[in-house]
């Protein structure tokens, strides 16, 4: 099983102000999957559930994944109609080959250390035309080193790997409006006050598992104090904030569509 990161600064709270523009940045990617999503659904990494909600309704039948088998007991009741596994992937086992219309995935991609087997996986359980939606954070717009990540990508490396497997990949993003984009360079600024102090630049080579604890400690401690800054922005953020955006280098996430 993976390490507790659910209750980390790596997976943002609905329930903490704090988190809020980043809750809803990623709840947001959700609305925006929903003209792909048919038929049978797969989402390989649920998490809290965050789009199930959102999402469930429009499939004929809904199988969600996740690893912390806490996590998943926890959403069974709320969410009766859909089935829930608790397992460590990939492989997908005992999933069959083509029995997804639609496979949706957000921001577990960058977890997963053998990523070319987890798109090959999406690819056999997909019914032949179905499609995977993809999210992940651009690294051009990552502000530090995140050591809860195996990797991240920029659009090309993205593109070259799906790629590699998929007939059609499409790659667009989630970008923000005037008011995300006043937050994000508050936020650079206020990382930039905390590395300023990394001379060595440790925080890219030292071990990921090193990194976690003063990561999540500094990265609450940042987001709490934008909330002190400027509370009426931080809780004024709303999921309409963000966008669909064609593909773009300042896109906040990677939202990529590939076709088997």
């Amino acid at each position: 099983m993976r390490p507790m990161a659910t209750y980390t600064t790596e997976i943002a709270s609905d329930k903490i102000v704090s988190d809020n523009p980043i809750h809803q940045r990623l709840l947001q990617a959700y609305y925006e999957a929903k003209p792909y999503v048919k038929g049978k659904v797969l989402e390989p990494g649920c998490g809290e559930g965050r789009g199930i909600a959102v999402l469930a309704p429009l499939a004929d039948d809904y199988l969600a994944l996740d690893k912390i088998e806490e996590v998943v007991d926890n959403l069974k009741p709320q969410f009766p109609e859909v089935e829930f596994r608790a397992v460590v992937f990939p492989p997908f086992d005992d999933i069959p080959n083509d029995s997804f219309d639609t496979v949706i995935t957000f921001q577990v991609i960058e977890h997963i250390k053998n990523d070319k087997l987890f798109l090959e996986e999406i690819h056999r359980v997909l019914k032949p035309g179905g499609q995977a939606v993809i999210t992940t954070p651009n690294t051009k717009m990552s502000l530090s080193r995140n050591p809860w990540h195996e990797r991240e990508y920029t659009n090309q490396e993205l593109k070259e790997l799906a790629g590699s497997i998929f007939s059609k990949v499409e790659m667009k993003g989630i970008a923000g409006n005037e008011k995300v984009m006043e937050y994000y360079e508050q936020n650079r600024a206020s990382v930039a006050k905390i590395t300023r102090f990394d001379i060595f630049n440790l925080q890219y080579r030292l071990p990921n598992a090193l990194l976690r604890i003063p990561y999540d400690l500094l990265n609450r401690l940042n987001r709490n104090n934008l909330q002190k800054q400027d509370e009426g922005l931080v809780t004024e953020i709303d999921r309409n904030d963000y966008f669909l955006r064609d593909e773009h280098e300042e896109n906040l996430d990677l939202f990529c569509v590939v076709t088997k």
